[in-house]
């Protein structure tokens, strides 16, 4: 990806708190899309994934807890929600439904980056180090900027190109099927478009293999034919 910064999608009808909200994150390094109801939310996240989601739950056309729903059905990107003093029962239902943490309004914009950095930190799953990078081979996906370096060098990715590739890193050594690749970065929408992993995984392999023409980034994508992908050793063949 060429811009630096995890991208986040707030969703917040409030333009007194969206505004310098938006405005904050992006002076610290972030790309923010702004949303005000969940029908523009889940435009947003279709169009392009977010690293993660801040979330007010009380938006004008329906509750938040329908963002939730449906993201956590494709995605275990990281949910914060802006949650109001008096919405205890309602941050309760927000984390029983997959929402990962929240914040109580009026929140400060400081502990709100903090926040947003532990949830990025998290978001390599369970192979990332104590920075919340993961390390494959001469792979880094650095969940907190957005970004897998190939050799130390960020790797030039269109957005869905990053999340497929995010995808399988964060979940090392599984076999991902291409239902759950599809739905993680495109949509349930997209659950038997399989021609698509086909292209962008072509696409991915071109690019790892000009940043290293060793063959060693590209051989990490090994294709379990008629199931999915799984990241592999290297020493893997197609």
């Amino acid at each position: 990806m060429s811009d630096p910064g995890a991208r986040l999608l707030l969703v917040e009808d409030e333009a007194a708190v969206s505004d310098p909200t938006a405005t904050n994150l992006r002076g610290h390094g972030f790309r923010v899309d702004v949303a005000g109801s969940v029908r523009e939310a889940l435009a947003a996240w279709d169009a392009e994934r977010a690293d993660c989601i801040l979330l007010d739950l009380g938006l004008p056309d329906q509750d938040g807890f329908a963002i939730i729903t449906r993201v956590r059905r494709e995605s275990t990107v990281p949910i914060l929600v802006l949650s109001a003093r008096s919405e205890e029962a309602a941050k309760v239902q927000a984390l029983e439904l997959g929402a990962d943490d929240y914040v109580t309004k009026p929140f400060g914009l400081a502990e709100l980056r903090a926040r947003i950095g532990a949830l990025l930190r998290r978001a390599g799953g369970r192979e990332a180090d104590q920075e919340g990078i993961v390390r494959v081979g001469p792979l880094e996906l650095d969940p907190a900027r957005g970004q897998v370096r190939c050799d130390g060098e960020p790797l030039d990715l269109t957005p869905r190109e990053y999340e497929l590739l995010k995808t399988m890193l964060a979940h090392r050594g599984r076999l991902l099927t291409k239902g759950r690749l599809l739905r993680a970065v495109w949509g349930t929408a997209y659950d038997a478009e399989a021609h698509y992993l086909h292209v962008y995984v072509s696409r991915v392999r071109r690019k790892l293999d000009r940043a290293d023409p060793s063959g060693r980034a590209s051989g990490l994508i090994v294709a379990e034919p008629g199931i999915g992908y799984r990241i592999g050793t290297g020493d893997d063949e197609d």
